[in-house]
């Protein structure tokens, strides 16, 4: 996969939560894709994975991956960026990430995500 291919996957992926599109999201993962978080460290699967995001899709409104920097290597990319949305009751959120992604076959194959996990727990309490 070129590096341009892996800019799009990686802008369809993050583009796809932002507008609440888990479809798009799940055919972006590998059917065996792992997804591991700093924050539990545990593994889930690509529906698992989906099924977190539809929790977070209904619960936190306006989200936006700001500030994205992503970095192309062979084989996946990195992205760092600024999760942000909106809570029910109308509180702006912010959650800092950096999140690492292997590719297989143009799907993601891995993907670890890293958050600060004083701030994951402000989304987690909205998002489940």
């Amino acid at each position: 996969m070129d590096e341009a291919a892996m800019r799009h996957l990686a802008k369809r992926f993050f583009d796809a939560v932002e507008q609440g599109d888990i479809a798009t999201l799940r055919a972006c993962y590998a059917d065996d894709a792992r997804i591991w978080h700093n924050t539990d460290e545990l593994e889930q699967g690509p529906e698992d994975n989906a099924q977190v995001l539809r929790g977070m899709v209904r619960r936190i409104s306006d989200r936006i991956y700001a500030e994205r920097r992503l970095e192309v290597f062979p084989g996946g990319f990195v992205q760092r960026h600024v999760l942000e949305g909106t809570r029910a009751d109308g509180v702006r959120l912010r959650l800092p990430a950096c999140i690492v992604c292997e590719v297989r076959g143009g799907r993601i194959a891995r993907l670890d995500e890293y958050f600060d996990s004083a701030r994951v727990a402000e989304f987690r309490k909205f998002a489940k």
